[in-house]
């Protein structure tokens, strides 16, 4: 059983699934900013309704980014002791490719970088970019964006979709890696994709998953 963490934003969301890819289980939910104490009661107790523990689990997959600091690091931090306490592959997943790879209408995926930007991938595109609230896709017509909810109201957007299924597509695209590259990704090195340093810091290294 794979299990799978997405936490770039407010809206987090965990899997349960085979090591085929397909899910078992997937719930998601909107938090509020101190996000970190809710997810590993909430794994525990998605793995109690499907009867499983985590002495089931076969591999652990994150989402990297790029997105909330805060949820990012309690992602990674969870993932990677998981991993390293039972002996499991780690594998990290793009979130905002997560995000679109789950809500199939949606033709981009947004999460904020900023009181006033966002972080912008495009369905097609190889990668995220950083794009102003000017920049930003359609506010209120066409085809649906997925993005936070908290990301919708401040920015004024219409038309959105939550990640809530996102860590569903965390798990398939594990999945397809784990099939391929079984130890999955270096537990010292992985680390989330910051596309920008935290406010008051320097730059800050890109490590990308291999």
């Amino acid at each position: 059983m794979i299990i799978a963490l997405e936490t770039a934003s407010t809206d987090i969301s965990l899997a349960l699934g085979t090591a085929a890819g397909e899910p078992l289980a997937v719930e998601g939910w909107t938090s509020d900013r101190r996000q970190g104490h809710e997810v590993l009661p909430r794994l525990l107790a998605l793995l109690q309704r499907r009867r499983l523990t985590l002495a089931d689990a076969t591999a652990i997959a994150v989402g990297l980014g790029p997105g909330s600091f805060t949820g990012l690091r309690v992602g990674m931090s969870l993932a990677k002791g998981l991993a390293l306490a039972m002996d499991l592959p780690l594998v990290g997943v793009p979130s905002l490719a997560s995000w679109l790879a789950a809500e199939p209408g949606c033709q981009a995926a947004l999460a904020r970088a900023g009181a006033q930007e966002a972080y912008l991938l495009l369905r097609g595109a190889a990668e995220p970019h950083i794009v102003d609230r000017d920049g930003l896709p359609q506010r209120s017509a066409g085809a649906p964006l997925v993005a936070p909810v908290e990301l919708a109201a401040a920015f004024g957007l219409r038309n959105v979709l939550p990640p809530h299924a996102a860590a569903g597509a965390v798990v398939r695209a594990a999945a397809r890696r784990l099939a391929t590259e079984p130890g999955g990704d270096d537990l010292a090195l992985l680390e989330p994709t910051y596309l920008r340093a935290p406010r008051g810091i320097g730059q800050v290294a890109h490590v990308r998953a291999s």
